[in-house]
């Protein structure tokens, strides 16, 4: 009700919140999506219905599935669908993306819509000529990425991986397979690049092709794994380090692989060494010095 808003914004009178909450209520808004709505946005209470809303709300009731969309990223509201949404999902239908991805990129990430119809068109144009294919999602992905920071950032992380020999084609191989990976600060990246290449070992090329390792826990998996094979390896438990099978396998998998393949005694004592690697990885806190000590 009028009454339970009032605590997010001041108004005179209750008419206007409360015809603003049930209009919500009949268009589908849960209590707890109504709350974190006028949580986020109070003063949506004082907008015109049918002026304001009803526009808003008949623009994506028109595509699937982008209700829910609006139900999980109620700040869409803030923008006038034939200002920004509609020519940026016009800019993606003119260069062949299809209205599901479309739909599905509204769904997950609704700011990559929302920038200027003029950068937006940019962006897209740059996303093509890196070689993303408009009917594929991946390409709505790497819109979100590259919209999401300013050229000269972009420029100096893909001259990060130029610190570590990696060549044009190598550097463009990770954002095509992921994109998302490009939105890891410079200091993160130089530091997971520094310990994969200058303490395991990892050519240009695995990084490469396997780009979600940048995204991997420094403190949670690479390090501990890499202490913990490292370990076996000096002691002569295991021959050489697969690192596939090092990093690329869930905790699961890698206890069954390094750990209970062992006989029970040994089993118990290998798992509390892998533990012991664990804890002293999260106390290095992505420090670099501390890591190029180990």
């Amino acid at each position: 009700s009028a009454l339970t808003a009032s605590k997010y914004v001041h108004f005179e009178t209750p008419e206007k919140p409360n015809a603003v909450i049930a209009f919500f209520n009949r268009h589908g808004f849960t209590k707890p999506q109504l709350a974190r709505l006028v949580k986020r946005r109070p003063m949506v209470l004082t907008t015109d219905v049918e002026k304001t809303l009803l526009p808003r709300i008949e623009f994506f009731r028109s595509k699937e599935k982008i209700i829910s969309a609006l139900k999980r990223h109620p700040r869409l509201l803030n923008y006038n669908p034939n200002d920004v949404l509609l020519v940026n999902i016009n800019i993606l239908v003119d260069n062949g993306v299809n209205e599901c991805h479309i739909a599905s990129a509204l769904c997950s990430k609704p700011s990559a819509l929302t920038v200027t119809p003029i950068k937006f068109k940019s962006v897209v144009q740059e996303a093509k000529e890196m070689g993303f294919d408009p009917c594929k999602g991946m390409l709505m992905v790497a819109i979100y990425a590259l919209g999401s920071m300013a050229k000269p950032t972009l420029k100096r992380k893909f001259e990060t991986f130029k610190k570590f020999t990696w060549s044009d084609e190598e550097i463009s191989e990770p954002f095509r397979r992921y994109p998302s990976f490009i939105r890891l600060s410079v200091d993160n990246l130089m530091v997971t690049m520094d310990f994969l290449v200058n303490k395991m070992g990892c050519l240009p090329s695995f990084i490469a092709k396997r780009p979600r390792l940048l995204l991997m826990s420094m403190e949670k998996k690479i390090v501990s794994r890499f202490l913990f094979a490292w370990d076996l390896l000096s002691k002569g438990v295991i021959k050489n380090i697969n690192l596939h099978a090092l990093l690329e396998t869930s905790e699961h998998l890698f206890i069954e692989k390094f750990v209970n393949c062992y006989k029970p005694e040994e089993a118990s004592r290998l798992l509390k060494l892998y533990h012991e690697k664990l804890d002293l990885s999260k106390n290095l806190r992505m420090d670099g010095y501390k890591l190029q000590h180990l």
